[in-house]
């Protein structure tokens, strides 16, 4: 009984450390891919975010996922790469592909959560930011909802290329946790 116990824990911390290890890989890949932005409507869309959050969310689940996009955003901030709208922008896809994934085990479900979740509810989030945080005048409740779109259609897209072929290699399964 007790050695059963044993193997569980060292199976929960090897699975938690390796979750750790794909987060921060997936994170420094977003920061990376950060480089590659494009302005639109002030707002710096960055496609490998949402590409990241896709990956994250169907091998890693919600949560982690999510703890990839905030870290993401915040070394993106501290790097002058990115700017507070990434918070909304990205973590609000990655909770939404994360949860879509885990109720239907889909690919397209993931898909269709991180657009909705960073174009719909992550564009409306990122209203009261924009008025409350970052004093804009201007702000309007529904101006970052084609912004966040464009960014999350590409990052999305390249995601169905890529979950696609990790799918049909087996990688996919055996990089899941």
């Amino acid at each position: 009984m007790k050695t059963e116990k044993i193997r569980t824990d060292n199976a929960n911390i090897q699975s938690s450390t390796l979750k750790l290890t794909l987060t921060a890989v997936y994170t420094a890949v977003a920061v990376v891919g950060s480089t590659f932005s494009v302005p639109v409507f002030g707002a710096r869309c960055s496609p490998i975010q949402h590409l990241i959050n896709i990956i994250a969310a169907v091998t890693l689940g919600p949560a982690w996922a999510v703890a990839s996009a905030f870290c993401a955003s915040v070394i993106r901030n501290l790097l002058s790469m990115g700017t507070l709208f990434a918070f909304p922008g990205s973590m609000f896809g990655a909770f939404c592909a994360g949860i879509l994934y885990k109720h239907f085990k889909k690919l397209p479900a993931a898909y269709i959560g991180e657009v909705f979740g960073t174009a719909i509810l992550g564009g409306l989030a990122a209203y009261p930011v924009a008025k409350y945080i970052l004093n804009l005048e201007k702000a309007a409740l529904l101006a970052y909802i084609f912004p966040f779109f464009i960014s999350t259609a590409g990052g999305t897209i390249a995601a169905v290329v890529i979950m696609i072929a990790l799918d049909k290699t087996g990688v996919l399964k055996k990089i899941s946790i």
